[in-house]
């Protein structure tokens, strides 16, 4: 009996995408969703620590003074400093995230609308690389650069008080109330 083309072509790969080929897939996938769990799981216990240093600080009533607020800040970046004097590069943004969030910015950077997002980055305000410290002030000064839409929705979510920022090419993640450094990725983004 002789098999057609077609057949033959419909056998083949049949053998490609064998149960081990999609077993592979598989595992890969679930390994991206083990490491974004990881990622979650060390940005709650930043939330926490983050809670408790907030307990400690007189509550910032609703004010316009941004004396009131900077003071406010300070406190809490204080607090959290204290409860996180250990804290250092790759707390949250461990080897194995960090190869995640590049895979995803590599990925957001080739999708059709990759022009798009270059040139919102090329737009933002430009920040310099520049020497960054987790548990150090964001520097005072230094334009808060937007990050890109498409990134914000391919990187996993942020519990409000805390943003993603581009400084250089470097990702950070930012306690935006206490204008505090909770880790960062280095060279995240390729060089333009």
């Amino acid at each position: 009996m002789r098999v057609g083309k077609t057949v033959r072509a419909g056998l083949a790969s049949l053998f490609l995408w064998s149960p081990g080929c999609v077993l592979g897939q598989a595992q890969a996938v679930n390994q991206d969703s083990l490491v974004a769990v990881e990622f979650q799981h060390r940005v709650d216990e930043y939330m926490k620590v983050r809670g408790r240093a907030l307990a400690e600080i007189r509550p910032l009533k609703p004010t316009d003074s941004p004396e009131e607020i900077a003071e406010h800040r300070r406190h809490l970046a204080h607090k959290i400093r204290e409860a996180r004097r250990h804290a250092q590069h790759g707390d949250v943004f461990t080897p194995e995230v960090s190869g995640l969030f590049r895979k995803i910015i590599a990925t957001s950077l080739q999708a059709p609308n990759a022009a798009q997002v270059r040139a919102s980055l090329r737009r933002a305000a430009p920040v310099p690389p520049m020497r960054l410290q987790v548990n150090a002030r964001y520097p005072k000064g230094l334009p808060l650069q937007s990050t890109p839409p498409s990134f914000l929705t391919d990187l996993p979510r942020l519990p409000p008080g805390l943003e993603y920022r581009i400084v250089g090419g470097d990702l950070v993640l930012l306690d935006a109330d206490a204008a505090l450094i909770v880790d960062y990725l280095p060279r995240a983004l390729p060089p333009p």
